[in-house]
């Protein structure tokens, strides 16, 4: 059985407003690069909410790094950061502007969670469904008659016109 290597990106920062559209942009491009273009708004809209909450909440600093993993048909994108606090879903109110992110990934995502990362730290995961790239087609050969060989073919040189009858 053939299988394709897992894929794999990661970047690590300090997860500040400034930076955040910067890890959209790199997101966006890794997506573009594996032929998963379907994937970027919701990707995007994951990490960007992810690192929100890492900047709001995250203590004692801001540095945490954001990982793709690509296995098969399911693409993982995962920040780890350096608190170990759990977040938190929040039922937020009809017109709250902040609290649902959280919510937000568990309704663009399959799946999604948390996890312990170390005595110091968590890592909070989401993931794609993701269709394998299509394949090329095969390089097939040209049609009978339109190659320029055999008995269809035009043998008069190149530089003299064809007769019309």
């Amino acid at each position: 059985m053939i299988t394709q290597p897992t894929r794999h990106c990661a970047v690590e920062l300090q997860a500040l407003p400034s930076r955040i559209g910067q890890v959209r942009r790199i997101v966006s491009a890794q997506l573009r690069y594996w032929h998963l273009d379907p994937l970027i708004d919701q990707a995007a809209l994951g990490v960007t909410e992810l690192l929100t909450n890492v900047h709001r909440h995250a203590q004692p600093d801001k540095l945490c790094t954001v990982e793709m993993d690509l296995l098969l048909d399911r693409l993982t994108v995962s920040v780890h950061d350096h608190d170990p606090r759990m977040p938190l879903v929040r039922d937020a109110e009809q017109f709250a502007t902040c609290g649902r992110g959280l919510s937000m990934i568990a309704a663009v995502s399959e799946c999604w969670g948390v996890r312990p990362h170390g005595a110091t730290g968590k890592v909070v995961w989401f993931t794609l469904p993701a269709a394998p790239p299509a394949t090329p087609l095969a390089h097939r050969a040209p049609v009978y008659g339109a190659t320029t060989s055999g008995p269809f073919a035009d043998d008069r040189p190149v530089d003299r016109p064809a007769l019309v009858s």
